[in-house]
């Protein structure tokens, strides 16, 4: 028979790329995407589809009966700077969606779960540079706070209940497959359609905001090697550190003129640059590299090349 997967907020910007890969991976029929409503014609087309509320429990448990699943990957959440809009909506989102996850877990109805955490569970206190895994977080966006919570309930859930949980906090992540989702760092999406439909950008953090990046193929990969590896091999319940490139608004727009030499930006900083401002600018992740291999494959040349022919390809 072999495993069921679901995934909840399969159409956002890593859930409808992960849906594709591990359909690719695993079987399509074996891989559930759900959603609150319908995706893009790729990810619909390539597979079973529910639409799911994952903060309603009675729901998420009936299809998780229904399917068989063992495991699942919770991509629901509301963004850095959307949440920073409507605080209390996206603390419920982000935190009730995990409880009915990891409940399925204690009550061993599943057997493994994947949850996202971010750098957004850092602060203005945390070291900048090379930030360690284990730090002074004292985030200071609602984002961040429900993922830092998030990190420490995963790690409770696994140490007093032996859930299977898994976790990486992801970097600033750059895909042309789906539309930004009100992230800090969906400069480094917009960028690239501008640079193709308008030869200009106006970007809303300044030229010298280092952050750290990921191309969403590298964190699609992160995700599943991170979800086959060994339990015994893994040494963090609350979430692994994941770094790949970081760079500047500045050094981006310079990357994409040696493509497209007549391209321009602006910057107009708004109020996400006080949010990219408490985070850190390149981060440590040696603990994922020795517990389980991770390397990354594209840095921010192979990046823009690739996201330039990419959505040229596709006419954007």
């Amino acid at each position: 028979m072999g495993k069921t997967i679901l995934i909840l907020g399969a159409c956002g910007q890593i859930g409808t790329e992960l849906t594709l890969a591990l359909r690719q991976l695993h079987g399509s029929d074996k891989v559930i995407a759900s959603d609150i409503r319908e995706g893009g014609t790729e990810l619909m087309a390539s597979g079973p589809f529910e639409i799911l509320d994952a903060t309603d429990s009675n729901a998420l448990e009936e299809a998780v009966i229904h399917y068989e699943v063992e495991e699942i990957y919770l991509m629901a959440a509301m963004l850095s700077a959307t949440a920073e809009k409507f605080p209390d909506r996206a603390w419920h989102l982000n935190m009730s969606t995990l409880f009915n996850v990891l409940r399925l877990g204690k009550e061993r109805m599943i057997n493994k779960i994947f949850w996202p955490s971010s750098i957004a569970v850092f602060g203005p206190n945390t070291p900048k540079e090379d930030t360690p895994q284990s730090t002074i977080m004292e985030p200071s966006t609602v984002y961040g706070i429900s993922k830092q919570s998030g990190e420490r309930w995963c790690a409770y859930y696994h140490k007093k209940y032996g859930v299977d949980v898994r976790s990486l906090r992801y970097p600033g992540l750059i895909s042309w497959k789906t539309e930004p989702g009100g992230g800090t760092t969906d400069y480094a999406v917009e960028i690239f359609h501008k640079a193709l439909k308008e030869g200009q950008y106006t970007c809303f953090l300044t030229e010298g905001t280092r952050l750290p990046m990921m191309y969403m193929d590298d964190a699609i990969r992160a995700t599943i090697n991170l979800m086959q590896a060994p339990a015994e091999a893994l040494s963090v319940r609350s979430s692994y550190n994941l770094h790949a490139m970081s760079f500047e608004p500045g050094q981006l727009a310079r990357a994409i003129q040696k493509h497209l030499p007549e391209f321009e930006i602006r910057y107009a900083p708004d109020e996400r640059q006080a949010i990219a401002d408490s985070w850190p600018s390149s981060i440590d992740d040696r603990e994922a590299r020795q517990d389980w291999g991770w390397a990354p494959q594209f840095n921010l040349e192979e990046t823009t090349a690739t996201m330039l022919e990419a959505l040229q390809r596709a006419g954007n």
